[in-house]
Formats: C-alpha cells, structure tokens, sequence
C-alpha cells in the first residue's frame, strides 16, 4: 500500500485540491441549508428517524466502492458531466429556495453530492460510485401528494390482508374502511399502522444488502424489490395479532403489545425475513456459498481509501463550483426578505347561512384527530337544504395559507380510508354544462359505502385556477409561489346522496345548482388571482 499511496505526510493533504473541496463543501452546506433544515426535521418523524444512519452507510458503501476502483494518477480531463450536474443541482435548488418548498433543496443535495464526486474523479472513474449516491434517496422525505397517497393504500391493503388473517384465525370481523370491527370491540387502522415507518429503513437495508450480496443480477434485483411486500405482510400480521389479542384477551392488553411489536421488533424481523430469502436463493442456485460467504463484509483497506481525497486536482470546474455556490448563498442571504404574500380573506365563520334557495346548518366541528390530519388553517364543513330538493347538499372548504407546509389532502386519500369506495371518477371540465366561457376543472365521482352511493364533486381551487389533478395543483403551487409569492389555496367539495330510485342526473342538477350558488360567494373566502 506504501507504494500505492507514496506521500504520507501532512503537507501532502494541504494541497490546493482538498482546500477547494472543503470550501465547495462549506459553501454548498450554506446555500442548500434549507433542504438541510428539511431533513432534520423530517428525520424527527417516525416514518424517517432511520435518516441519520443513511449518509453514514452511503460513505461506507463510497469507500468499498473506492477499493475497488483503482487508483488512477493521470490528468482528468473529463468532468464535463459533473459541472452539468452540478448546475442542475444548483438550479433545483434555486427553484426549491424561490418556491419556499424546502424539500425540493434537499433533493437538490444528492445531485450536489454526485456532480461533486464527478468533478473530483471525472466520468471514468466517478461513474462507478453511483450506488452510495443513488442510496442517499433514501434519506428524503417523500413529497406531501405522495406520502399521504402510499400511507392510504398502505393503511387500506394491510386493513384487509389483517382481516383476511383473523378470519383464517376464525375470529368473527368485519373491514369496514380501515375501521376493524370485532363485534364488542373496533379498531381503527391508523396512519401510523400503515407500515411506512418500518418500510422506509427496510428499503435502505435492502438496498445495502443487495450491493454486499456476491450473487446475481436478479438476485439482487429480488433482493431490493422484496422488501416491500416483506413489510406489508409484517405489518398485515401485527394488525392481526392486535385484533386476535383485543378478541380474546382484552383491549387493554393491546397498547403493551403495539408498543413492544413495533419498532426495532418488526424491522428485525423483516431483517430475518431478507437473509432467509438470500439463502433460499443460494441454495436453489446450486451455489456451495454460505450466506456469510455471499456477503462482502470485508472492510479492510476502508480507512486507507479514504486518504486518496489528496489526490484530487485543483481543476477549473471544482474552483467554479465553490464559487458559483459560495456567491449563491451569499447573493440569497442579501436578497431582499419579502416572504410569502399573506392574502385578506373573510373567515369561515361569516360564511352566508342562505344561498339562494338554500339554507345551511350549524357548521359541522371535526373531531381533533379529523382536525389535526386535515391541518387546515380555516376550514367549513356545513349541510344544505331547499325545500325544493328531496335531498341536502354537504359543502366542504379547507383553506391553508401555505400549502409548502403539507397543505391539501385529495379526497382520493381520503375516502378509502373512511371506508367509502370509489366507484367512479372523472376529471371534466364543467364550463360547458354550466354555461361558463373560461375552463372550470374538477373532479366528478361516485363513492359508495354498502347500499349508500353519493355524488361528489370537488376540486382545488388556487389563486383564480381550478384544478383537478393534486399533482398538477402541487406544480402550480410550485410556479405561483415564484411568480406572484403565493402558496395559498383550498379544497372545494360538494356532495350529496344518490336516492332509491333516483338517477345520477337527478342528484347531479341538484349539486350543480348549490355548485352556481358556491362561486358566487367563493372569492369572499378563497381569494383569486386578482388579490
């Protein structure tokens, strides 16, 4: 190794190369702080508090990567890629910085990180690290539309694997939504029973042990990929022994039981669960390989790899990085703070009582759990009738002033998990039907629940726009937080029941005449684009 790595002293490490590396590390830290920020608090949640430990096992990965890579002492002259990368990542994390989405800058970082290694080593030799980097991902949060999209199908296919197991047990069960019911007892499948807090580090685990692992491509490929179904199935059956236990024990056992079976217990098992599969598959390979064996756990050589940092050059494109993100943070931190526009809009509790012909109830309250999940900032939830119409019509309103904080949860999300079935949806756009010249975009569904069916439409209304689509409504949010400083918006939902005997158009022109009676008054309390 001596004649490997010639030059041990510490004047060797004091080279231009690794200065401009620390000050392009010092510089990218204070310009993507915010996306640091994000992650330190995503990491305070239980679906994320694996986060920590990702960064240290993507070095390690770095440095067994670096072993087997040799040393290579010749010019670079091929970092074209990184410096393109890295105005990418710089870009992103412009948009991310401007937009106020924080999240965005934290996914900026891992490009930072791969153009950083590309601009050191060059694309001959950097192109070899991408697994340590490509880990990295998982230390994200996931977006707030996706999150809550994979924690409702998650919650909904563990409710009903968890019911299918209990009815193996000869447990008498209903499913109703992600409520359980045991006859004397209900148990409501929460969030947190979705499974995420335990899928996310399964996903990194797999990941790791499926580079470690010496066998095949789609050994390894079925390695990374059981890892999902592996965690359903895990926590399909701590929800059924939670409903067994609460049917013949009692419910005040099951807090003790929730408390000790997740956690570290689930994640070990899942763990268990990967190395069984790994040496059933060595096993019908025909490989005489032990499990250890098919490991590479060899860490020798690690630290030493970690001293060919002083081989990086000083080159152009490494100084223009430092500076480019050292003159980026501080032209951001000397820009003029205007923050987020705060809109003037009449609160909820003056909404009209009368709409025409239709007079509302007492504003429904959610419960605190509804309210807390919803984290809106004002919302209405109130029934309307018209002696005119055999049936009422539910309005809902959720208003956020800054949707970057979490902001709306489609009912897409939220019906499954209320035990209401989407039977129908359509995106339509209504202007034609209600006489309107400019596009009015919403979404029509019918949802139902055993024999009761319900009308629903409901869109995202965002600063004079009516979407449709959550994740178009995420990108506008995106472009008007840049454009005109607004993150605002709200959820707009009408519903009413399909009768017996009654015809969707029947119950359609009945919601679409409370619909022409919401726009009037709307702007009052969910501000357009004039304001």
């Amino acid at each position: 190794m001596r004649d490997q790595f010639p030059d041990s002293t510490l004047s060797a490490y004091l080279n231009a190369g690794v200065f401009w590396l620390v000050i392009t590390t010092i510089a990218a830290l204070v310009f993507f702080h915010e996306g640091f920020n994000a992650l330190l608090t995503a990491w305070q949640l239980p679906e994320y508090s694996h986060g920590p430990l990702i960064p240290v096992l993507s070095l390690l990965l770095f440095l067994r990567q670096l072993r087997n890579t040799p040393v290579d002492l010749t010019l670079v002259t091929d970092r074209g890629p990184g410096i393109a990368l890295m105005l990418f990542a710089v870009a992103l994390g412009v948009l991310g910085k401007l937009s106020q989405i924080h999240e965005v800058v934290a996914y900026a970082i891992i490009l930072w990180v791969g153009a950083l290694l590309l601009i050191s080593w060059g694309w001959q030799q950097g192109k070899h690290f991408w697994p340590p980097v490509l880990h990295l991902v998982y230390m994200l949060p996931l977006p707030g539309v996706i999150y809550y999209k994979v924690s409702t199908s998650l919650q909904v296919f563990s409710s009903e694997l968890g019911v299918w197991m209990l009815q193996l047990l000869s447990v008498p069960v209903f499913l109703e939504g992600n409520i359980i019911d045991l006859g004397v007892y209900k148990l409501h499948v929460a969030e947190a029973c979705s499974g995420l807090r335990y899928l996310f580090p399964i996903m990194s685990f797999s990941y790791v042990f499926a580079v470690l692992f010496k066998g095949t491509v789609w050994h390894k490929a079925v390695l990374l990929l059981a890892a999902v179904p592996i965690t359903i199935v895990m926590n399909s059956v701590r929800i059924a022994f939670a409903g067994w236990l609460v049917n013949y024990v009692g419910l005040e056992y099951l807090q003790g039981f929730t408390h000790f079976f997740e956690g570290w217990i689930i994640f070990m098992i899942c763990v268990v669960l990967l190395f069984l599969l790994a040496w059933m598959m060595l096993r019908f390979s025909g490989t005489r390989m032990g499990l250890i064996d098919a490991l590479d756990l060899d860490t020798t050589g690690w630290a030493t790899q970690a001293t060919r940092v002083r081989f990086i050059a000083p080159s152009r494109a490494l100084i223009f990085s430092a500076l480019m993100l050292g003159a980026g943070a501080v032209t951001w931190e000397a820009r003029p703070q205007t923050g987020t526009l705060v809109v003037d809009r009449e609160p909820f509790t003056v909404f009209p009582a009368r709409l025409g012909a239709w007079s509302g109830d007492v504003p429904e309250v959610l419960t605190p759990d509804i309210a807390e999940n919803l984290g809106a900032d004002d919302y209405l939830s109130v029934h309307f009738t018209n002696t005119a119409q055999i049936a009422p019509v539910q309005l809902f309103i959720a208003w956020y002033d800054d949707q970057t904080q979490g902001g709306i949860h489609s009912p897409e999300v939220c019906l499954p998990g209320a035990g209401w079935e989407i039977a129908r949806l359509d995106r339509i756009d209504i202007a034609p039907q209600m006489g309107f010249t400019a596009p009015y975009n919403l979404n029509r569904a019918v949802i139902q629940k055993e024999q009761t069916r319900m009308l629903v439409y409901y869109w995202f209304e965002q600063h004079g726009r009516h979407t449709a689509w959550d994740f178009a409504a995420k990108m506008y949010l995106l472009w008007d937080s840049i454009a005109i400083g607004r993150t605002d918006g709200a959820l707009v939902r009408l519903t009413t029941p399909i009768l017996s005997g009654e015809t969707e158009a029947e119950a359609e022109a009945r919601l679409q005449e409370m619909f022409r009676e919401t726009l009037d008054v709307l702007p009052r309390f969910v501000p357009g684009s004039e304001t």
